[in-house]
């Protein structure tokens, strides 16, 4: 079964973890997409999650594929869910990592939230990741580190990353979302495996438990001192890895 993967916004494959896109293609064919306006994808950045997920919709048919596995992290977990609540018959299973419901609570902070750790990231010539998606642990810090040397290990080809134009208009559409009338979530039947940091800043970590309430075949990891990123470290995301495999089963809380 394919897995399309749903990016946090910025590019792939260079802001995303390539230990987490080789596990996955060991095993399974991976698309990775950009969104609209961004990397290599022409046009405009979408203002709306629903032109992001009706994308995505098009891009699943136009490659023939029947149905997918979807894999969304952060802003892509938004458009994972509504593709799923829009085309259930394309979605085979569902991982939502790091992400929330529509009206999700804080949400349409995030700008607020990100905003001075992105400003301190500039100030001290650090990628802003290292404060917004790991925790500020001795642990934490050591995964950052780890996650960001990662980051750089394709040297030649590499995408440029959003403008701060495009970047914005992410940014407007991420807080739309949060103010959204939620979803009937319930209407999700396939297997879905939901994972998070327990110190998501950037998505508060509620909303992760908050989807696994409401979705009826849902599974929830949630990994102590790790943050929007705690999916990033390998050593975590095999074990995230090995209980996807199995998400049939129904309604286990772990944590990790």
């Amino acid at each position: 079964m394919p897995i399309l993967i749903n990016h946090w916004g910025a590019v792939l494959p260079d802001n995303f973890d390539p230990r987490i896109v080789d596990g996955l293609v060991s095993r399974h064919r991976v698309i990775a997409t950009d969104y609209r306006g961004i990397g290599a994808s022409g046009g405009t950045v979408p203002l709306t999650v629903d032109e992001m997920a009706r994308d995505a919709m098009a891009l699943i048919r136009a490659l023939g594929f029947e149905k997918v596995d979807l894999f969304g992290f952060s802003l892509g977990g938004f458009v994972a869910q509504d593709i799923a609540l829009k085309a259930p018959g394309l979605v085979h299973k569902l991982i939502l990592a790091g992400t929330g419901p529509a009206g999700g609570k804080d949400i349409d902070k995030v700008g607020a939230v990100s905003q001075p750790l992105i400003e301190k990231g500039r100030s001290t010539g650090t990628d802003p990741k290292f404060f917004l998606f790991f925790t500020s642990s001795d642990t934490g810090r050591q995964a950052a580190k780890a996650f960001l040397n990662r980051l750089q290990e394709r040297k030649t080809d590499r995408d440029n990353g959003p403008t701060s134009e495009a970047f914005a208009r992410q940014l407007q559409a991420i807080e739309a979302w949060g103010r959204q009338a939620p979803q009937d979530l319930g209407s999700i039947q396939v297997p879905v495996l939901i994972a998070n940091g327990e110190q998501d800043l950037m998505v508060p970590t509620d909303n992760s438990r908050d989807l696994a309430r409401r979705i009826p075949n849902a599974q929830l990891i949630i990994y102590e001192d790790a943050g929007h990123g705690g999916i990033q470290p390998p050593p975590l995301f095999n074990t995230w890895r090995a209980v996807a495999s199995k998400s049939e089963r129904r309604n286990p809380r772990l944590s990790m």
